[in-house]
């Protein structure tokens, strides 16, 4: 990464230049011969009293004294992704969730409030994609009001890492004490080359209708899954289930479901019985629901995971998928979690 201008290393940021994309170089050692360096490349959300924070494109923000820079630049926004289909974070944001619908929802200003008693956060957290049309301590006053009446903890899911994303958004409720949670991936793939797999479909059954023995295999259907469940899995432009049966009948070997939304064709609830893992059952789900999201005319595949589940990051870059951009759920301080 080249800082010099004449063989000098420069520091051309300044607090200016909060809201862009820079990278900078600091010392992390004593500034001796010898001394070690590291590069940041994130956007900047402030630069306050002497300390800069810089958000990574994983959401991760990085705070920076100014004394230890030695080199620092604005560079361009994001790169669009070179493999998988080109799309921006605010429309995969808005196809996700149309896949994922609440049962209630309010605008505010370009804001939505989502609540679906509790069942999941993507379903009962604000989507920020714009301006809420007030300023922000009015907008957060009302997304806490509007979370307490219906006896829920106010999360606000926030992108960042693309173009078009919320890390300044993200700093500001970092700054008003609001708590950041589980750290989720947006990955993208063609959907072509997963109907294309070499996988052993006979056995997948889809449907365009919700049951209960789907329901059975659900790892977050506890006892009997809530009527707001079922509407949210139910909900979407085009939705479908697959089933693997087990042997000898009881909860299905695995599961799946798609929402097929324009060229979109979005993965959720991808679930393997833990006796019958690595034996081929996810990648056949997948492959029965990519077919059918094809003959319904799609052509892009999206899914959203949490960043620490290992193996589905395995299976899903086996599969062709890569990291969109990244994702946090933040929550109002002062507030128990579900």
């Amino acid at each position: 990464m080249d800082f010099t201008t004449g063989g000098r290393l420069e520091v051309r940021i300044t607090p200016d230049d909060v809201g862009k994309r820079v990278s900078v170089r600091l010392v992390t050692e004593d500034r001796e011969p010898g001394a070690t360096f590291t590069d940041v490349v994130g956007v900047l959300t402030s630069w306050t009293e002497g300390t800069l924070s810089i958000t990574r494109r994983t959401g991760e923000p990085v705070r920076i004294a100014e004394s230890s820079l030695v080199a620092g630049k604005v560079v361009p926004a994001a790169p669009a992704r070179r493999r998988g289909p080109a799309t921006s974070a605010p429309e995969l944001d808005r196809v996700a969730a149309r896949a994922w619908p609440p049962v209630t929802s309010e605008p505010l200003g370009e804001w939505t409030l989502r609540a679906s008693g509790g069942f999941t956060r993507r379903a009962n957290s604000v989507l920020p994609l714009g301006d809420p049309g007030m300023g922000l301590d009015a907008a957060l006053r009302r997304v806490t009001e509007w979370y307490a009446a219906r006896e829920l903890p106010a999360y606000i899911q926030v992108s960042a890492g693309a173009e078009g994303t919320q890390e300044l958004l993200a700093a500001e409720l970092e700054s008003r004490g609001w708590i950041r949670e589980v750290s989720s991936r947006m990955e993208v793939a063609a959907l072509a080359p997963i109907g294309d797999l070499d996988a052993d479909t006979s056995a997948v059954t889809l449907s365009g209708r919700l049951d209960d023995a789907w329901l059975t295999r659900y790892q977050r259907s506890s006892g009997e899954p809530s009527p707001e469940a079922r509407t949210v899995l139910s909900g979407g432009p085009s939705v479908w289930f697959a089933t693997i049966a087990a042997e000898g009948g009881g909860a299905p070997a695995a599961i799946g479901r798609c929402v097929v939304d324009g060229r979109w064709a979005g993965f959720t609830a991808v679930e393997v019985a833990p006796e019958r893992r690595r034996q081929g059952l996810a990648k056949a789900v997948m492959t029965a629901l990519a077919r059918k999201a094809l003959d319904e005319g799609a052509s892009a595949a999206y899914l959203q995971v949490e960043t620490d589940n290992g193996g589905a990051h395995a299976l899903y870059e086996g599969m062709g998928f890569t990291v969109h951009h990244s994702y946090h759920h933040w929550r109002a301080s002062g507030e128990d979690p579900r």
